[in-house]
Formats: C-alpha cells, structure tokens, sequence
C-alpha cells in the first residue's frame, strides 16, 4: 500500500522521478533529492552506496532544477537556466557527454 515519506514533512516537494529500484524529489527550494539502489552513481552523491532514505544532492546544490528524470542506470536534470546535467553509467553514451 501507498505510504508517506516522512523524510519531506513541512517541506513542499514539486516533482518526482522514479527508475530503476531509485527514486528523485525536487523541492520547493529546488534542491534534488535521491534515494534507492546507488549502483552506476545515479544517485549523484559520488559513490554506489544505497540510500534508505531521502538524501539531498549536494553537486547540484546552487542550481534551480525545474526537472529530473530517473533512467534504469543514469539521471538527468535541468535547470531554470537551460543547462542540462546527466550522471550515472554512461558506457553506451547515454549520458550525452561523449563517452
């Protein structure tokens, strides 16, 4: 059945995302929130460790995300200003770096 996460009370979230056994929250303060299964780094914390629980983004603190997308092995997000930024496995080129 459908329960809350208690890691947002009193905050306001404006979107989710959800993926591959992990799952994204924008905040009314636009921070970016992840938690799940971190393999590949699609996370964004700069490790593979799993979160149980909401963890807040912090590479993308200082940036006004309006979106995030969770794939099965990486993630994107964009913010207010157009700027487009992926992490995760991005051995098939998914990520749009040129790798």
């Amino acid at each position: 059945l459908p329960k809350k996460v208690e890691a947002f009370a009193g905050q306001r979230v404006l979107a989710v995302s959800a993926g591959n056994l992990h799952g994204f929250a924008i905040t009314s303060d636009r921070a970016v929130w992840s938690w799940g299964g971190g393999y590949s780094g699609k996370l964004g914390h700069g490790d593979e460790k799993s979160q149980l629980l909401p963890k807040k983004v912090e590479a993308m603190a200082g940036q006004r995300v309006v979106a995030v997308s969770a794939g099965s092995f990486h993630s994107l997000a964009i913010t207010a200003d157009s700027a487009v930024f992926a992490w995760g496995e991005g051995e098939t080129g998914c990520l749009g770096h040129g790798e």
